[in-house]
């Protein structure tokens, strides 16, 4: 009987340690989960907190009546419309000293189908000869020199007859600070270049070609680079470094990076959107199958008699843009004003040539 009393008395034991052993173990478990899970929440809401901060500083207005675009007939709220966004480029560095004056180096508009959950980005080539409005017809990027934003915008809408509802703008140090705060990007370079860096430094960069990893400065030579291509080649170029920070800048191994890139750009950018309708487009950097497309206006370059040059955008192609934008945000694709922006330029080309 004292057997049994024994061995019932050692599997008690057993039963109660191996209890007391789970215990343990799920305590261990518990305390690592725990900490990581404040620890995410916290910088979670770092996180928040620094974006938040960054984009109620960057935040500027357009200066349009509701801050609605002439060619809507009412305001659309990124959460639910398909929207457009110009992003526009500057040197507004120190050793330039162009301030508010400089001219803008990139424009390119970019169009959201919610929907879809697709992006078409169209790069503008910056020496397009078309209506400043006001002051006549010149190169497309002159219109930033003489009324920054507002006056890019109405270029823009004039050319294309595409709404612009926001606009980004960046200085080379934000682009910069981009790349490097993701650690680099890997792209396939086309060709040997030698270029300045965005000190004016001549030679200081020097890429040969091949797929390799980029710094922040050798990314943008290679997006500004015009010497070894053309204009259009150069756009498409920019348009394919962009959509490699993107992808970059959504992947799983950037979230702790996220910090940097927010303080990066929010240090270097203007915007007319708030910080509620940035939030909007996080879902399209979140859908895995984000449809990110390119378009591009063709044409031919060249001098006219004030000696400088410029690039004709062949009309047509002006036209089958501004359809499939338009198309791209759910709006009438009518042809009302394709008539009245050929005789236009038309008109201006015959004086210019003369």
């Amino acid at each position: 009987m004292s057997n049994e009393n024994n061995n019932f008395s050692r599997i008690t034991k057993r039963k109660k340690k191996k209890k007391k052993n789970r215990k343990k173990l799920l305590l261990y478990l518990l305390i690592p989960l725990t900490i990581l899970f404040i620890t995410v929440l916290s910088y979670g809401f770092h996180i928040y907190t620094t974006a938040q901060n960054a984009a109620n500083d960057s935040y500027e207005k357009v200066g349009r009546e509701n801050e609605t675009s002439k060619l809507r007939n009412e305001s659309v709220d990124p959460v639910e419309d398909n929207v457009s966004v110009l992003i526009i480029g500057v040197d507004d560095s120190e050793n330039r000293g162009y301030n508010e004056k400089s001219r803008s180096d990139t424009l390119i508009l970019a169009t959201f189908n919610k929907s879809s959950k697709s992006v078409k980005l169209l790069s503008i080539p910056r020496d397009s000869y078309v209506n400043v409005p006001d002051h006549g017809y010149t190169k497309i990027n002159h219109a930033h020199y003489f009324g920054g934003p507002k006056k890019s915008i109405e270029t823009v809408e004039d050319f294309l007859n595409v709404p612009v509802d926001y606009y980004v703008r960046l200085n080379f140090e934000a682009f910069i600070e981009v790349v490097d705060s993701l650690g680099g990007i890997q792209y396939d370079v086309p060709f040997e270049i030698v270029e300045m860096d965005s000190q004016d430094n001549k030679n200081a960069i020097h890429l040969t070609p091949g797929y390799q990893k980029l710094n922040g400065e050798e990314a943008l030579a290679l997006a500004r680079t015009r010497k070894y291509d053309s204009d259009i080649e150069r756009g498409k170029r920019q348009q394919e470094i962009i959509k490699t920070i993107v992808k970059q800048a959504t992947s799983a191994s950037s979230i702790l990076k996220l910090d940097d890139l927010i303080t990066a750009v929010g240090n270097n950018m203007k915007t007319s959107l708030s910080f509620n309708e940035m939030k909007s487009f996080v879902s399209y950097g979140m859908n895995t199958n984000l449809s990110l497309s390119s378009v591009s206006l063709d044409g031919t370059g060249g001098k006219m008699n004030d000696g400088l040059w410029y690039y004709q955008v062949d009309e047509q192609s002006r036209n089958d843009i501004e359809h499939e934008l338009r198309e791209h945000l759910d709006l009438s694709t009518s042809n009302v004003n394709n008539s009245e922006f050929s005789a236009d330029a038309n008109e201006e080309n015959d004086s210019t040539t003369k």
